[in-house]
């Protein structure tokens, strides 16, 4: 195998890989959180997506996704080589409030958090905002895109969700490799640029 050292699963990582962060993909029910990890994971995801039931009717709202059947009820979980020297460990959480419980573990040993907002539906992200502020995890936004709705400009999105000026915002299409990857890069930055 070379340069690589193998884990217990089976996969390998490069035995030059000095830094392995722990990256928290969160965001509101439906905004793409599986979906994201799905795009970006180099080995083939951990989901935990489940059929959702009559025990979620009137719980999760399905205005807004109305072809929606599954639902995530314990995590997703990727992996990402940003360099030679640094891989991403992502981990997915659910999005409804009756998962609250499962944060407190997912936020362990996280360096920071990628949260996904759909621009229709922003008020929504303020609940996920202040479970991530509440544990003191640095985070960008990232606004998914979603077909047929209007885009917002950043500074738009920004003053909607009052934040600091020192928050990235970016804009994401979690369906789309390359637009995920500048938002992690754009988290990842962020991150460096406060530890340094």
């Amino acid at each position: 195998m070379g340069s690589r050292l193998a884990l217990d699963d089976g996969v390998y990582v490069r035995d030059s890989v000095q830094t392995a962060a722990k990256i928290l993909v969160v965001g509101h029910f439906a905004v793409g959180k599986t979906t994201f990890i799905g795009t970006m994971s180099e080995i083939p995801p951990l989901r935990t997506e489940e059929v959702m039931t009559q025990a979620s009717a009137g719980i999760d709202d399905l205005r807004a996704v109305p072809g929606k059947t599954t639902t995530t009820v314990a995590m997703d979980f990727g992996r990402l080589t940003l360099s030679e020297r640094l891989v991403l460990y992502l981990f997915g959480t659910p999005g409804q409030q009756r998962f609250v419980q499962v944060w407190e573990d997912m936020t362990r040993g996280a360096l920071g958090a990628l949260i996904l907002v759909d621009p229709q539906r922003l008020e929504e992200s303020f609940a996920i905002m202040d479970l991530v502020e509440h544990y003191g995890i640095p985070y960008a936004i990232a606004v998914n895109r979603f077909d047929g709705t209007p885009e917002h400009s950043l500074d738009e999105i920004r003053e909607a969700l009052d934040l600091l000026p020192e928050t990235p915002v970016i804009h994401c299409d979690a369906r789309d490799q390359k637009s995920s990857a500048d938002s992690l890069i754009t988290l990842v930055r962020y991150l460096q640029s406060r530890f340094n």
